[in-house]
């Protein structure tokens, strides 16, 4: 059978002072009312059934996330005690549901990703499906068609099409996120996709890889799978990495017997990493600036206002470019460049004004 695995983890600090430790990004209601989360668990509703959708996240959210996906049976609602990185959010679920159904396929996907047209990422998904039935030695991933010469992802070096599957290609390897001249070169190559972090898979193929390329996770895994409740003891051992390092790099370099494969993804593709990016999904006034609350400008352009507070008002005058956030209990004022460095400032918070505030 077909399953989902949303993968929810992660506390988005470039989004402070919105989201915080007990608050992640993935859960705040920023676009019209819904969160990453939920829009990321009604794309899955278009893929397979409510009771095969699985989402893991960090453990002291699990009773946010089900409030926010009342659907979901607790069963399917795996909390990691502690965040070890994307091969263990692999990892983990692929045990589960392989002890569940031994034939399960799992599409592998993320929860702070804004997609457009769905139509489009649907029958991406279900083309990567077909090819992960097709072949049990593929480890399907999903590239981005690229837009723009993007710094900011990874890209997929594209090989040879893959016969009987109309988007597929070999992937020739991993290449890390480039400088502004190597991202123009990739995309005026027309040979790299985007790296989306997304993937479809036999569970019992990737754990196959995951038990040839790291042994110790896996037999964690399978223990966990097992014996669920030494979830508390055995989690924290497991090697912190991410699954393209662990696994679908050395795959694609001919590490095992399997073999790495994309389906392109032709959609428009935002992950809402910080404000900057926040600031182009949401909507923006004639002068481009974006409101959210209470706000009133004047002379301003191209401003980024949230204001959480009933009963305040936050006001801007003769600036431009600027990102206004205003909490119950912190207020950050920032450019839109400077808000790439809302991580750093928050370990100051933390250091110097005192770690409730984070």
């Amino acid at each position: 059978m077909r399953y989902v695995v949303i993968m929810a983890g992660g506390s988005g600090t470039r989004l402070w002072p919105l989201s915080r430790k007990g608050t992640p990004k993935q859960l705040l209601k920023l676009i019209e009312g819904r969160s990453l989360l939920r829009l990321a668990f009604e794309r899955a509703r278009r893929l397979v059934p409510d009771e095969r959708i699985v989402v893991v996240t960090g453990a002291p959210y699990l009773d946010q996330v089900a409030a926010d996906l009342p659907e979901l049976s607790p069963e399917n609602l795996l909390g990691e005690p502690e965040g070890r990185d994307s091969l263990n959010a692999v990892a983990w679920p692929a045990a589960v549901l392989a002890h569940r159904d031994p034939e399960a396929i799992i599409a592998q996907l993320t929860a702070d990703q804004l997609i457009d047209p769905v139509d489009a990422f649907v029958a991406a998904l279900e083309e990567a499906f077909s090819l992960a039935e097709a072949d049990n030695r593929a480890l399907v991933t999903l590239g981005v068609i690229p837009t723009t010469p993007h710094t900011g992802y990874g890209y997929l070096h594209r090989g040879a099409a893959v016969p009987g599957f109309p988007t597929a290609c070999r992937v020739q390897e991993f290449r890390e996120k480039p400088d502004a001249q190597t991202a123009a070169a990739y995309l005026a190559s027309g040979e790299f996709w985007w790296n989306a972090g997304m993937f479809v898979w036999r569970a019992r193929t990737v754990l196959a890889q995951i038990e040839a390329l790291e042994p110790a996770t896996y037999a964690v895994v399978e223990e966990l799978a097992e014996h669920p409740e030494r979830l508390g003891e055995l989690f924290g051992t497991l090697r912190k990495t991410s699954v393209d390092f662990a696994i679908m790099e050395p795959v694609s370099r001919g590490a095992t017997d399997a073999h790495v494969v994309a389906v392109a993804l032709p959609i428009r593709w935002r992950d809402v990493g910080g404000f900057a990016s926040l600031a182009e999904v949401l909507t923006a006034d004639g002068e481009g600036n974006v409101v959210d609350g209470d706000g009133v400008l004047l002379d301003a352009e191209g401003n980024l206002v949230i204001n959480t507070v009933p009963g305040h008002v936050v006001t801007l005058s003769g600036v431009s470019d600027m990102v206004v956030v205003h909490t119950v209990d912190a207020t950050m004022v920032t450019t839109l460049a400077g808000a790439e460095n809302v991580k750093a400032l928050v370990a100051r918070v933390a250091d110097q004004a005192g770690a409730r505030y984070v």
